[in-house]
């Protein structure tokens, strides 16, 4: 029998905006967790809604980290993380359910794996639990133009877990709806760009990590269940503005030179398709939230530049990158799974 000192602490921290009632739902299920050596902490963005006085009252065990107003996924995590001493983290969603034994093949594989710095388990949908949720996946890839899929998940087409991709491998991103992290790694590339506020700040946080020489993986044996939305619907228009905004940031950090300036020229283009076609369908919101995020990344690239986290070190090509464009593999020739997008990749 293994003594509890052969289980590193994991601290499982788990940001929360007015979610009481993702925190009364889906607590249990993090509480009731076998590893035999985590603490949970509840990271607080300013909350009104009295979820951080009930947590107090039925869950005194767990550790509670203020934070005094709400700087969004990136910077309320940035704040609350400087508080948490364990090397191994989990940053959780409140709006999951985890299984029993979520916990442990992560673990094996951060001890097995030195060079592993952040691992994603198989994420389903909470509605749908025989379906990919879109929030990952097994998890993400990106392409050469900086679109965002999954293994399991093409822009809104969402497979069915066929146990299609349950080989652990090499990925771009981990999802931040349950991202597993080593500490140390987080603050050496600087943690998330705060800049960012919400949206794509995982994947540049993965990008980063990368380009340092770490290693990102999927462990597909830790399975978790995700609502999604919980704070911005889909067809929010500032859920639509981060996006656009932070995937033109995130490129022209990561990339080089003219392959940046290349890369995001071409974005720009493909952004006003998107977005003309979406005016002429009668989403107007959304046209006027792609402008929007055009002139946010001007306005960034002009004058914001300095409160971003650039890469701090350029040593190694990222893994999960597809050389392809996305876009027309799914629009133009009707492809709608991962596997016939990246070939002879479990």
């Amino acid at each position: 029998m293994q003594s509890p000192d052969s289980h590193p602490k994991l601290a499982v921290v788990i940001l929360n905006w007015n979610g009481k009632h993702y925190l009364e739902q889906f607590l249990p299920f993090v509480c009731a967790s076998t590893y035999p050596n985590i603490i949970v902490y509840l990271a607080d963005n300013a909350s009104t809604d009295g979820s951080v006085d009930w947590t107090a009252s039925q869950y005194p065990s767990i550790k509670i980290i203020r934070n005094s107003s709400n700087e969004g996924f990136a910077g309320g995590y940035n704040r609350a993380l400087k508080h948490v001493e364990e090397e191994f983290m989990v940053l959780l969603n409140s709006d999951i359910e985890v299984s029993p034994g979520w916990i442990e093949p992560i673990m094996h594989m951060f001890m097995e794996k030195p060079d592993v710095v952040a691992i994603q388990p198989k994420i389903l949908d909470y509605n749908n639990k025989e379906r990919f949720e879109y929030a990952g996946a097994a998890g993400g890839w990106i392409d050469r133009f900086g679109y965002p899929f999954s293994k399991g998940r093409v822009f809104d087409v969402l497979e069915k877990d066929e146990h299609q991709y349950d080989k652990p491998a090499p990925i771009f991103w981990a999802s931040g709806a349950s991202l597993f992290i080593r500490h140390s790694a987080f603050d050496a590339v600087g943690g998330f760009d705060g800049y960012f506020f919400a949206h794509q700040e995982e994947i540049d946080l993965c990008w980063r990590l990368q380009l340092a020489g770490h290693r990102i993986m999927s462990c597909p044996a830790s399975i978790i269940y995700h609502i999604g939305g919980g704070t911005l619907a889909k067809n929010n228009p500032k859920k639509i503005y981060l996006n656009f905004r932070n995937n033109l940031i995130m490129l022209w950090k990561n990339l080089e030179g003219i392959d940046a300036f290349m890369t995001v020229s071409f974005r720009f283009l493909l952004d006003a398709i998107s977005a003309w076609k979406n005016l002429l369908s009668g989403q107007s919101y959304f046209f006027t939230a792609v402008m929007k995020a055009h002139f946010g990344f001007f306005s960034w690239l002009l004058v914001n530049q300095k409160k971003s986290i650039f890469p701090s070190k350029r040593i190694a090509k990222p893994a999960g990158r597809y050389m392809g464009s996305v876009v027309w593999q799914h629009f133009a020739k009707g492809k709608n799974r991962f596997s016939e997008i990246v070939e002879n990749c479990s």
